[in-house]
């Protein structure tokens, strides 16, 4: 059975081949560039599934590129991995932001490259797909009843608890930015500050107990929930 397409960019070379022999090793049909002009012109003709983007390109940076991307109707949908320098939180949080699915830090495991372009495409082939409910064991999270449970028991939890749970859970292995949790919880009945997401995080974390460990901090940037 064939595998989605991917865009490798990046303007190491060496980099980008062995990023591709592990890709094909997995059963992935690859193309390449190694600049933002020909990624942009790459994506509109061939369509990936998915693009992997180093954020420091000659000409059109990876930001401009992910922008540009998620700005395509066409494209918007494409998921996105982005390969960043050690220590670039700023960039990180630019990148999800603007739409990035995942990121890694340069140097990494190619290995691991691979398993998290899976659990990505894992993530946006499941996302359209609307549930009342989301279970991950024993955590049940009941959106029609707006209600959580752990083995049948349940677990009271304030509107907003309850918002940034659903917002983790329903993409478990995604990175979210403390601003995205915050649009994603913010509302009319509800008033929210950027620091008190952490705050939120930290009360949530005590009332799922055993499930407390999913909540997974990212340090200088949000939070993800373990897949």
């Amino acid at each position: 059975m064939s595998k989605e397409k991917i865009l490798v960019v990046d303007d190491e070379q060496d980099l980008v081949k062995l990023i591709r022999y592990h890709l094909e090793k997995d059963g992935y049909k690859v193309i390449s560039a190694f600049n933002g002009e020909d990624a942009l012109f790459l994506a509109r003709k061939e369509r990936p599934e998915l693009v992997i983007l180093d954020l420091m390109l000659p000409g059109i940076d990876g930001l401009e590129v992910c922008k540009k991307l998620k700005a395509d109707q066409e494209l918007a949908n494409t998921a996105i991995v982005m390969l960043t320098a050690k220590g670039e939180e700023a960039d990180i949080t630019m990148g999800l932001k603007l739409g990035a699915d995942d990121y890694m830090t340069k140097p990494f495991s190619p290995k691991e490259l691979v398993a998290r372009v899976q659990a990505v495409l894992r993530r946006t082939k499941t996302v359209s797909t609307a549930k009342d409910y989301i279970a991950i064991g024993d955590l049940i999270i009941d959106l029609y009843k707006h209600e959580v449970t752990i083995k049948n028991e349940p677990i009271p939890l304030t509107l907003t608890e309850f918002k940034l749970l659903h917002q983790l859970a329903s993409k478990p292995g995604r990175v979210f930015t403390r601003d995205q949790l915050l649009d994603a919880v913010s509302g009319s009945e509800t008033f929210v500050i950027d620091r008190t997401i952490d705050v939120h995080v930290a009360s949530l974390r005590k009332k799922l107990k055993a499930f407390a460990n999913r909540i997974i901090t990212i340090r200088g940037i949000g939070y993800k929930f373990r897949e």
